[in-house]
């Protein structure tokens, strides 16, 4: 009697577990693809400048705390001391869509609580340097996307744990690799944003709050990140460190005498 009550029921947890990481998934999907349009002010409800003006000191503690509450999250929940208790409640195999679902909700809460600041800062006139950094802007999140499955999208968003344990199989992190971009810098990810955040042919004050606040955000926790990774990887990731710069590539490697 016992085997054929488990059984089901252990279909059933492998089930909700695959449905849990493909609903926080497409959820993910649906913020991030609703941000594009936020930041560029175009094909979405609310953009960046839309909504109605308030007190400028009080725009600025909202917004600032706003992005703080993202960073505070994003930042904690990643790392590994914080795995380490976090999953002595939240089975492993939805850990990460765990992560990912509490950081697309805190980045849907600083869409829709947003203040605005639309005073202009910097206005592009010409036509081709607008176009020039429309384009730079698209590309930062091409740069974005393309970085995750570079490395591994689908364990980077929760779904190749969920698929693991849906399958009945073990799941193994992923190890250190080197892919095209990550031998060119070793924030790929990071530096699309920083394209993106700054890529922008109407700088107002509210985006220029956003783009100052998530530049130093990246310069913080790629630090923190980096400290992981030494610690995870040893050598290896410190000979991989010295010789990739963070964010720019090197348009030549110097020789050595």
């Amino acid at each position: 009697m016992t085997p054929s009550i488990a059984r089901p029921t252990t279909r059933a947890l492998w089930a909700a577990t695959m449905a849990y990481g493909l609903v926080v998934y497409l959820f993910f999907l649906v913020v991030f693809i609703y941000t594009i349009g936020f930041l560029a002010n175009a094909g979405v409800p609310k953009g960046i400048d839309d909504g109605p003006e308030g007190a400028v000191w009080l725009a600025v503690v909202v917004d600032a705390a706003l992005l703080g509450l993202f960073a505070v999250q994003h930042s904690v929940m990643a790392r590994p001391w914080f795995k380490r208790w976090w999953t002595r409640f939240v089975p492993v195999s939805i850990e990460r869509s765990t992560f990912v679902l509490a950081a697309s909700l805190v980045l849907a809460l600083v869409l829709w609580q947003w203040r605005p600041l639309p005073a202009t800062v910097w206005s592009v006139d010409a036509e081709w340097a607008s176009v020039l950094l429309w384009v730079l802007y698209g590309l930062g999140w091409v740069l974005v996307l393309v970085s995750t499955f570079a490395i591994d999208h689908f364990d980077l968003f929760g779904l190749r744990q969920a698929t693991a344990h849906a399958r009945g199989r073990r799941y193994e992190g992923p190890g250190f690799r080197q892919p095209l971009l990550y031998r060119m810098v070793r924030h790929p990810i990071m530096a699309g944003f920083l394209i993106l955040f700054w890529a922008t042919p109407e700088m107002s004050a509210g985006r220029l709050l956003f783009a100052a606040l998530g530049t130093g955000y990246i310069l913080v926790a790629v630090r923190f990140e980096e400290h992981d990774l030494r610690a995870h990887f040893g050598e290896t990731y410190e000979e991989y460190r010295r010789r990739t710069p963070p964010f720019i590539p090197r348009l030549a490697r110097t020789s050595r005498g």
